[in-house]
């Protein structure tokens, strides 16, 4: 094999229709799952035939794995970790650019619209493809998290008060999007949890968290 050969670009139809077929999946899989969901289904919202989801993906689980691929790329585009505050910013000004994006990619109504949904139907039914989801988005999430809480408890990323502290702060972010169907019931007159809603969210918990972490860190209380 020679190592230096280059593989031609993909044609901009192949293109085409494979992100047609990815934006198709990622909708179907958002709204019935993994397991519920056919590629008949897929390939007739995508306005193809089967053939070119075997001819792009292989299979079905393949298929899936790409859609996940494809939905984080998308979100973390619109929205970055810390959406346009500086790496140097006070921890505290990163924790709250870090939820706020958090909540703007679980939430979203735009394109990304069914990213949060996917990544929601895989912690409480997880495929095959969790593992990688773990090492290659969550983790290094976690990674950033740890290191902005840690720095606000003035302990290191590896600490246990500091990992509580961030399952906590997302616990507090995963329960909205969890219970919002019971959320919009118990609370019909609060605003939907679009962009506006969710800047009033991510300031609340980035609010809540400051204050639960300084009683934490304060000598008196300890």
């Amino acid at each position: 094999m020679n190592l230096n050969t280059v593989s031609p670009a993909p044609e901009p139809a192949q293109v085409a229709t494979r992100t047609q077929i990815l934006e198709a999946a990622g909708e179907v899989f958002a709204s019935v799952g993994f397991r519920d969901a056919t590629v008949r289904e897929i390939c007739a919202r995508a306005g193809v035939n089967i053939a070119a989801v075997n001819y792009h993906f292989g299979d079905k689980e393949t298929l899936y794995l790409e859609v996940l691929r494809y939905s984080a790329a998308q979100a973390h585009a619109q929205y970055p970790p810390l959406l346009n505050v500086s790496p140097a910013a006070p921890a505290e000004e990163r924790l709250r650019a870090f939820l706020h994006s958090w909540l703007l990619r679980t939430f979203s109504r735009g394109a990304t619209a069914w990213h949060g949904q996917l990544i929601s139907r895989e912690m409480v039914d997880p495929t095959g493809a969790l593992d990688e989801i773990v090492r290659d988005k969550i983790l290094p999430m976690s990674q950033q998290l740890r290191g902005i809480v840690g720095e606000i408890l003035g302990r290191p990323p590896g600490d246990e008060q500091v990992r509580l502290c961030t399952l906590s702060i997302v616990g507090q972010c995963v329960f909205y999007h969890h219970c919002r169907p019971v959320l919009t019931r118990l609370f019909p007159q609060q605003p939907p949890l679009d962009t506006l809603g969710t800047e009033r969210l991510a300031d609340h918990i980035t609010r809540f968290s400051l204050a639960a972490m300084r009683h934490l860190t304060d000598p008196a209380t300890t």
